[in-house]
């Protein structure tokens, strides 16, 4: 960390709250101790994803951006075959790695936890050849994001959108007939809903223990009836999951997910959702980047 490029998107909703002039100095300040050279950028969102695939051949040896995970997603593919180290600061909805890594959510407190921070290397997958970096899936929770990003427009409090989404999702889902190949075993799935993580939700809730372990684990939701479909999808929303019969964990180095008579999904890939031709071929990535972690990792909420 001699060199540290910090790339903020100036439309996010953190940023829209406080002065950027006061920000850019903050950063600056905490960053820029022990003769490290510092620069800042605040970047209004057009321009930030051309900065940050630039960051991945630039001269600076950590890249610090700071938004949501579609632009921490763009900074992975930018720098993953780079030596650059990657520093997080969550400014977007659900900051998946960022809270699984240990970033605290708020602005001041992570650039400090980032100013102590050290390099460590991290696990990534690919999904048909795509990087990943913590979840994808589809049925339910394909329909809970397509649910979530039309709830975001309403503008409501946080769990009032997550809990419209996850009504809409479980109105909408439908019985699929899957086949999950792990490892080159395959079985046969009647569910409505698979969720394939980098590496296992080993910590609290939905979150991941390690980030090392060179593993991914896919999660299938059985379709057991209405009531049985109820609570495993209110399990799925709560801390409770891991105990519910009906959902089906399996852990291997490759996974291949198809579904029966279609030959498109849609699939939710760290909190974006997209089209993807089917079979789903999921592989993972060890130790495929490297990442600024706080010397005080903050346990996810």
């Amino acid at each position: 960390m001699r060199h540290i490029l910090v790339l903020l998107n100036a439309d996010a909703g953190t940023m829209l709250d406080r002065d950027p002039e006061q920000v850019r100095a903050m950063v600056e300040q905490r960053l820029g101790h022990d003769g490290r050279e510092v620069v800042v950028q605040l970047l209004h969102s057009r321009k930030l994803a051309p900065a940050i695939r630039e960051a991945g051949s630039g001269p600076h040896d950590t890249i610090i951006v700071g938004g949501g995970d579609g632009s921490v997603s763009l900074a992975i593919r930018s720098l993953h075959q780079s030596d650059k180290v990657l520093g997080i600061l969550p400014l977007g909805t659900m900051n998946l790695l960022a809270r699984d890594i240990g970033v605290p959510l708020d602005l001041d407190k992570a650039v400090e936890a980032l100013a102590h921070g050290h390099p460590t290397t991290i696990d990534l997958a690919t999904l048909n050849g795509q990087l990943l970096h913590t979840i994808s899936g589809i049925g339910f929770f394909s329909q809970m994001a397509r649910a979530r990003e039309a709830a975001r427009h309403w503008k409501l409090w946080r769990f009032i959108v997550v809990a419209i989404a996850a009504l809409t999702a479980l109105r909408r889902m439908g019985r699929m007939t899957l086949d999950v190949t792990v490892d080159g075993n395959t079985r046969t799935f009647t569910a409505f809903a698979a969720l394939v993580t980098v590496n296992r939700f080993s910590g609290p809730g939905w979150s991941r223990g390690r980030l090392d372990e060179g593993v991914l684990e896919v999660h299938v939701a059985e379709d057991r009836g209405a009531l049985a479909k109820l609570k495993a999808g209110a399990d799925m929303v709560t801390d409770s999951w891991r105990g519910n019969p009906g959902i089906v964990s399996l852990t291997g180095a490759e996974i291949v997910i198809n579904r029966r008579a279609r030959r498109r999904a849609w699939v939710s890939t760290d909190g974006e959702l997209d089209r993807e031709d089917l079979p789903l071929n999921y592989r993972i990535a060890p130790g495929a980047l490297r990442v600024l972690m706080p010397a005080t990792p903050s346990r996810p909420a």
